[in-house]
């Protein structure tokens, strides 16, 4: 059975990860995150603290647990926070990349990397794997420059890029456009949403099982993993009210200049899947589905 760290595992990815792999038992996992585990079980896995931007400590880690496969989820992935600070952005996303990959080649272990949809401009979505890259933000950028360490690497790779992922983490400690939006039309509070960017959203679950297929395929070079639906952001939100039939007066649209948000945004991404269900068998819930299982993780988590 191999063996697989994960990097960033407090993150709802890396939290999926695990729920994931503690219910299926399909390889064996070392968890690490910056800081201590936030994941409630902690039974069935190992788990230790590595901060990605301390090269020798992920070195002993590494050495320690000799994975068969990385699969790294920690990154900077707030858009803004990383155009206003471009020096750490960088560091997060691109010198952890390196420290990485550097000991994936040493070690001859498989590198499972996240990536985004915001390395496309969104002039043109939405896009398969191998249409050019064109960021706005230093953030897409970032991960431009991560995506081209991987491809210049003699390292065993994968690159999954993904697009707005939502679900919930089991201390609710990380908000994604679900929940923001449920939160806020819940309370009352009216909201306004943007109706010129168009996306796929990704559930939580179906990215980690997207993680653990390339893991079992040995898929190499790039992939693009989301939801199946298509959709402005400002449907996705009535989506929401109409799932928790909440009020959906209190939506107002607004295009993406007057929000004078410090970094720019794609307007249309979106990812054409047809390589990845092929190739791995992925399978990803609908947008609806994906909903009632929030809902009812929701429901479990106060119970």
């Amino acid at each position: 059975m191999k063996t697989i760290l994960t990097t960033g595992s407090n993150g709802l990815l890396g939290q999926k990860i695990t729920e994931k792999i503690l219910a299926e038992g399909r390889v064996k996992l070392k968890a690490t995150s910056k800081g201590a585990n936030r994941y409630p079980i902690t039974n069935g896995y190992e788990y230790a603290e590595m901060d990605i931007l301390n090269p020798a400590q992920v070195r002993a880690v590494i050495e320690k647990c000799k994975p068969d496969a990385i699969i790294h989820t920690a990154a900077m992935t707030n858009v803004d926070t990383a155009e206003a600070n471009k020096e750490l952005c960088y560091q997060l996303n691109v010198d952890a990349v390196k420290t990485l990959v550097s000991l994936c080649e040493e070690k001859n272990i498989q590198f499972i990397h996240l990536s985004t949809d915001f390395v496309f401009d969104g002039a043109d979505g939405p896009y398969k794997e191998d249409d050019t890259v064109n960021p706005l933000s230093y953030y897409g950028e970032s991960k431009v420059l991560a995506e081209e360490l991987l491809k210049n690497s003699k390292a065993n790779w994968v690159i999954l890029r993904t697009i707005l992922v939502y679900g919930i983490t089991n201390d609710m400690s990380r908000s994604n456009i679900v929940l923001w939006a449920k939160g806020a039309l819940e309370k009352g509070i009216p909201i306004n949403v943007v109706n010129d960017q168009w996306r796929m959203p990704t559930l939580a679950e179906d990215l980690a099982e997207a993680c653990l297929l390339a893991l079992e395929k040995n898929a190499q070079g790039i992939y693009h993993i989301s939801g199946k639906d298509y959709m402005s952001i400002a449907d996705l939100v009535r989506k929401v009210a109409d799932y928790w039939a909440f009020d959906k007066s209190i939506i107002s649209e607004i295009s993406s200049e007057s929000l004078n948000q410090t970094a720019k945004r794609p307007l249309r991404t979106g990812f054409v899947l047809d390589k990845t269900i092929r190739d791995l068998g992925y399978n990803p819930h609908s947008f609806s589905e994906g909903l009632k299982i929030v809902d009812e993780q929701m429901k479990n988590s106060i119970k």
